[in-house]
Formats: C-alpha cells, sequence, structure tokens
C-alpha cells in the first residue's frame, strides 16, 4: 500500500519507517525541511533505540520523506495525521490537527478517487468524527464514507522500545466511520499476523487509548503512595511490592512452574514519578474532557497530585543529610524520562535540578543519551559530563533519577572513595547494601 504519514515526530517517523519495513511505500512528510533533509540522509531527528538502523535500511527505497504535502496525498492510498497535540492546560490543543485536515481536505477536492485519512494522533474522543471530519468535508467539498474514508488508529509505542512495539504489537486498533474505512486500515496492517485486531468506531478507539496510558500512570502513582507510606512506617516498599507482584494474577505461574514477570508489574514500583510526552500530558487531557461532560475524574485528577509532588521526595530525602544546599556538589543522573530514550519532556529530573540550582548547589549531571536536549534547558548551569565516573567525582550526593543500566557501575566506582558521597536512589534500582550511605524512595533509613 502507498501510505503518506504527516509529521516526522516521534509517532510519525517511527510509524513511517516500521511500515516501510513491512513493504509498504511510504511518504513521510514535514514542514521542517531540515528535518526532511536529515531523514533522507539516513539520520533520524529523534533518538530511538534501532531506529537509525532501520531508516537507513529503507531510505530511498521503501520510505521517503517531503516537506510536499499536495504531492503525497495525491499519490498514496491512505493518510496518516501523526502531529502533536499538546495540551494547553485546559484541553488538548488541536491547532496542529485542523491544519492538516484542511490542507489534505483541499487536496482531496482535486484527487480522483477514493482516498483514506487516518488520525494516529493522540486525541481525545469525538475528536475524528466531529472536528477532523468536518474540516475534511468543507475544504473538499466531498462526502465522507463516500467520496473518502476516516478512521483513527491510536499507537501503544514505548518510547525506547517503539520498534519492537510497532513491529510486533500485541494489539492493533482499527477505528473508523464504516467498513470501508476500517477495510483500509486491514490491509495496511494486514502484514502483522496472529495480532488482535480491534475493528470499532473512532471514538472508542481515542477512548482505548486514553484509558491505557491513565490506567499505567495510576498504577504509578498508587505504587509511589504506597512508597511513600512505607518510608513513613519503615517498610521497605521494594519488598512489600514484590509480594503484591507474586500474585499469580499479576505474574503467572506456567504448568512447568516457571513464574512469568510481564512488564506490566514494571508500573507497580515506587520511584520519582513518571515522565515523558503520554502519561502527563494524556492523564490531564482525559481530566480536562470527563469535567466537560460532566464526569469528573477524582481518581485521575490524585494521579496527576501524587504524581507532581514525588521529586521533591528526592530534594527531602537530599536534605536529611545536608539541611543547607548552598556549596555542595550533587550529580543528577538521568535527564532523560526513562532509559533508551533522549526525550525529557515532564522528567522529574527538571523540577529537581531547578530546585537544586535555586538552592544554591552545584550541579554535575550525566546523561548517555539526552545530554543535548537537557543542555537546551540548562546551559551551561549544569556541569554536563560525558563519562560517569567523572559526573560522580567529589561530589557530596548522587541523584539517580532514570534507570540507565549504566548506573549499576556507582557501588563499584565509589567504593574505594574515602569519603563516599550519599546515593539517592529515585528508581530503586540499586540494592541498599550496595554502597554505604544509601538513601531510596519508599525506604526509610
Amino acid at each position: 500500500m502507498k501510505v503518506s504519514v504527516v509529521g516526522t515526530g516521534y509517532v510519525g517517523l517511527v510509524s513511517g519507517v516500521c511500515l516501510a519495513e513491512k513493504g509498504h511505500q511510504v511518504t513521510c512528510v514535514d514542514v521542517d525541511h531540515a528535518k526532511v533533509e536529515r531523514i533522507n540522509s539516513g539520520i533520524p531527528p529523534i533518538y530511538e533505540a534501532g531506529l537509525e538502523e532501520l531508516l537507513k535500511k529503507n531510505i530511498g527505497k521503501n520510505v521517503v520523506a517531503t516537506t510536499d504535502l499536495r504531492e503525497a496525498v495525491l499519490n498514496t492510498d491512505l493518510s496518516l495525521i501523526a502531529v502533536g497535540t499538546p495540551f494547553d492546560g485546559n484541553e488538548i490543543d488541536l491547532k496542529y490537527i485542523k491544519l492538516v485536515a484542511e490542507q489534505i481536505g483541499a487536496i482531496l477536492k482535486e484527487k480522483d478517487g477514493y482516498h483514506v485519512v487516518i488520525v494516529k494522533s493522540t486525541v481525545v474522543p469525538g475528536t475524528t468524527e466531529d472536528v477532523v471530519l468536518p474540516i475534511l468535508e468543507q475544504a473538499s467539498g466531498k462526502t465522507a464514507g463516500q467520496d473518502f474514508g476516516v478512521g483513527m488508529n491510536p499507537e501503544f509505542l514505548k518510547e525506547g522500545e517503539a520498534i519492537p512495539d510497532f513491529m510486533y504489537p500485541d494489539r492493533i486498533v482499527l477505528g473508523g466511520i464504516d467498513d470501508r474505512s476500517i477495510d483500509a486500515l486491514e490491509d495496511l496492517y494486514a502484514v502483522f499476523e496472529n495480532v488482535d485486531k480491534i475493528r470499532t468506531n473512532p471514538r472508542t478507539a481515542e477512548m482505548i487509548k486514553y484509558t491505557a496510558n491513565s490506567l499505567l500512570a495510576t498504577l504509578i502513582s498508587f505504587s509511589n503512595e504506597i512508597g511513600n507510606l512505607c518510608a513513613k512506617v519503615g517498610v521497605d516498599v521494594t519488598e512489600a511490592m514484590h509480594g503484591v507482584h507474586l500474585d499469580k494474577r499479576f505474574t503467572p505461574i506456567l504448568e512447568d512452574g516457571t513464574r512469568v514477570f510481564p512488564s506490566m508489574v514494571t508500573y507497580l514500583a515506587a520511584g520519582c514519578g513518571f515522565g515523558g510526552s503520554c502519561f502527563p500530558k494524556d492523564v490531564k487531557a482525559l481530566i480536562a474532557y470527563g469535567n466537560k461532560a460532566g464526569s469528573p475524574m477524582n481518581l485521575l485528577e490524585s494521579v496527576i497530585d501524587v504524581n507532581a509532588n514525588q521529586p521533591q521526595k528526592m530534594i527531602d530525602l537530599l536534605k536529611k543529610h545536608y539541611a543547607d544546599l548552598g556549596g555542595k556538589t550533587i550529580a543528577v543522573l538521568g535527564m532523560a524520562f526513562k532509559p533508551g530514550t533522549d526525550d525529557i519532556r515532564e522528567s522529574p529530573a527538571i523540577p529537581v535540578t531547578q530546585t537544586l540550582l535555586a538552592e544554591g548547589a552545584t550541579v554535575t549531571s550525566y546523561d548517555p543519551i539526552a545530554r543535548h536536549e537537557a543542555e537546551k534547558i540548562f546551559g551551561n548551569t549544569v556541569d554536563f559530563r560525558d563519562d560517569l565516573g567523572e559526573a560522580i567525582a567529589n561530589v557530596d550526593a548522587i541523584l539517580i533519577m532514570t534507570r540507565w543500566q549504566h548506573f549499576h557501575q556507582i557501588p563499584e566506582l565509589i567504593a574505594n572513595l574515602e569519603n563516599p558521597p550519599l546515593v539517592i536512589d529515585g528508581r530503586r534500582m540499586l540494592d541498599k547494601h550496595s554502597v554505604s550511605r544509601y538513601e531510596g524512595i519508599g525506604l526509610k533509613v
């Protein structure tokens, strides 16, 4: 199938490259000439494990990037809209969705034959049918369901694991206004065999995406709330949650006695809070959507409140040892909101670093991937290092903010120091006995 993907951000580029790898002819469209040139050179403008290799393999063969939306739509069978939908504090901002819908509609006006327009961006229920569809009809002068198809196909990509998530999905949601629109999506994903495919309407497809992300965010905040209680009463949250994880409804036991630990249990672990481009934005958007619909989302409001307060726990643990941070040197390890990505959006490391700087501390930092993104925020106010050992040399304390595997080296790196630094583990990834001075989320020392 010939596919145009509008937007070459995280979702658009990963989707486009993976569809090309599956044999489709893909045209990626973006208004940014520099991004288009980079993509056509085989260099992705974002970091995602495995993306560069896959792009270089397919560029110029099954995938090409362009700024020419008109040619892309005229020469493809189906268009995926994968532009940003930022949350403005009250609701998601649909200006990019609306603009692209209007542009595609104008192109459909001059196109002969049937074309399918699919929303891939995360949008609240009703957006595809109540916003995108009318714009397409008005701009094209044509009728949806008769002259062109409309649908919604949400993504379920974890940053850092997006390539395997796309190539080996656990489910594919095919939302369409009619059978013909859904059938087009069926054709697109026919190359994905032995996968549960849900045929539904766009509104339900949109709700599935928000519900999935809100549930995972709720599990994290629940775990953090339990962790905060554990710290108050002298219980190690990792031990308490391990006992929860062994419930076979979470970790099934196979007939041969082997216990399976699904990735779901990683969300049932206390830490310094969730971040990224999805969970914070999507939960807030669903709260706003619920309030507008007359169904207050009280639980989800608590999820956001707990998460907003969680980074401060790192500062509180630090101040147990250093009441005055002025003149102290603190290493903040990890700027990305999670390992495997350079995305620092809503990362807990940002407010923690801002607080340290505001209170007069000298901050060093190391992140194997996200340094360049963090420098856009902190510039030279933070001493960024390219080596973990250099970042933690001669510091008073180490704050682990991201679960990078590199950080398992910390106990060995500081073992022979005469005055080893305090280690505050915001991800509970180290053995609490592996260093001489240890603090962690959900632990009373």
